[in-house]
């Protein structure tokens, strides 16, 4: 079974809304066993949008669509989905109600225009949205279906988990079952090396590598008639897979976090930590703080940005920073050993690097960064050289010292 990936809306084509839907999308059908091949994207167009559902459905069992289900003239797509299966637009009562009832409880006034949101096409499936006023819905006609969402991802994501996964669980062959390995520390190009001979050779499961910010993750999904079966045919090739990287992977899951990791480590052993940051500039300690029950094990965060804040803040040692510099082995162990003992944290954590764009030099180029930890008393520094823009150097050095962390608590 195929699906396409169709998103409504010139907003997107014009850059100014980023089309997270798609990529939701396509895990959660890669999850079921549902493959898809092509992503389009066309602006609110009735014309280009019947011509975009001709050419999907010319490639795809399962077309699904994210906005234009809203209640002004340019929300076509329900409208034209209708038009393409030769469906009347019929009143929902169902939807109606939904609908009046949201306004009551938001205490808005519902103008008339927004009833047109709770039309749907005769002999359409209902898709509640319980977090705004559109709903989607289903239309299956000769071997084909189309399926309606609204834009918003907080809209979106519930309502395929609720009513759209069951759905197409139950016209799939068989049972499609993933499991998500995460990895850090390993780049794309040495990985792919070390499971070269897997790829090549997989049918039933398969691995897919996803690469992003100084992470990586495997999905290795296999099918079969029974959950049970499933993961059987799974557990070798996750067991090798373990084999060949072990500490490098630390955890499954969809959602889960280097950061959530690390937090849990340090709850489980009963340890603290604290941050002093330079380059990164607070993203270390928001990694911290974006994780609930960080509290438990997160003291502290400073800021030193410059020498100033670094002696004044911290206690460095004026010679360290005249002698080696700001961005420094010597500086970055002051950092995590001061922090650590000004805090009373288990665990010191110390970050200094050259963001750019500027900065840089020949000896100190854009992209240094040094990571010291204290680990009751124990200093350790690791230099790391990275590319890319500002945000990107900043980003990659947060991952690799969560990294380090989590080392140093196995």
């Amino acid at each position: 079974m195929t699906a396409e990936i169709l998103a409504v809306g010139t907003e997107l084509l014009l850059g100014d809304t980023l089309n997270t839907n798609a990529q939701y999308l396509s895990k959660e059908l890669a999850g079921l066993g549902i493959s898809v091949y092509h992503h389009s994207v066309v602006g609110d167009n009735p014309l280009r949008l019947k011509k975009a559902f001709s050419d999907a459905f010319s490639r795809a069992d399962i077309v699904i669509t994210s906005g234009g289900l809203g209640p002004t003239k340019d929300d076509l797509t329900k409208e034209t989905g209708a038009e393409f299966f030769g469906k009347k637009l019929l009143m929902d009562e169902e939807a109606l109600k939904t609908l009046e009832s949201f306004f009551t409880r938001t205490g808005r006034i519902m103008t008339e225009n927004n009833k047109k949101q709770a039309m749907l096409p005769e002999g359409a499936i209902l898709i509640p949205n319980k977090n705004g006023t559109a709903p989607g819905c289903i239309i299956s006609d000769d071997n084909k279906t189309l399926i309606m969402f609204p834009g918003p991802p907080r809209e979106l994501i519930p309502m395929f988990e609720e009513v759209v996964q069951p759905y197409l669980k139950e016209r799939t062959d068989g049972t499609y079952v993933s499991r998500v390995l995460r990895l850090c520390g390993v780049g794309e190009s040495t990985a792919e090396d070390m499971i070269k001979d897997l790829i090549e050779n997989q049918t039933n499961p398969t691995i897919a590598p996803y690469a992003k910010l100084n992470e990586l993750t495997f999905r290795v999904t296999a099918a079969a008639k029974t959950e049970s079966e499933a993961r059987h045919l799974m557990e070798p090739v996750v067991a090798e897979l373990y084999k060949r990287f072990g500490e490098h992977i630390y955890g499954e899951g969809n959602n889960l976090s280097l950061a959530a990791v690390v937090v849990q480590k340090l709850i489980e052993k009963n340890m603290t930590i604290a941050v002093a940051e330079s380059c990164t500039g607070g993203l270390m300690s928001s990694a911290f703080v974006d994780i609930a029950g960080s509290s438990a094990v997160f003291l502290e965060g400073l800021t030193t940005y410059s020498n100033e804040a670094k002696i004044k803040r911290l206690g460095i040692n004026e010679d360290t920073l005249k002698n080696h510099g700001a961005v420094s082995l010597e500086t970055a162990a002051e950092m995590a050993a001061n922090i650590s003992k000004i805090s009373g944290a288990d665990i010191g954590v110390g970050i200094s690097g050259v963001a750019g764009p500027g900065g840089g030099t020949d000896e100190k180029p854009v992209g240094l960064v040094y990571v010291a930890l204290c680990v009751k008393g124990t200093v350790t520094v690791n230099e790391l050289k990275y590319t890319g823009n500002r945000q990107r150097i900043r980003g990659r050095a947060v991952m690799s010292t969560l990294d380090m962390i989590r080392r140093a608590l196995i």
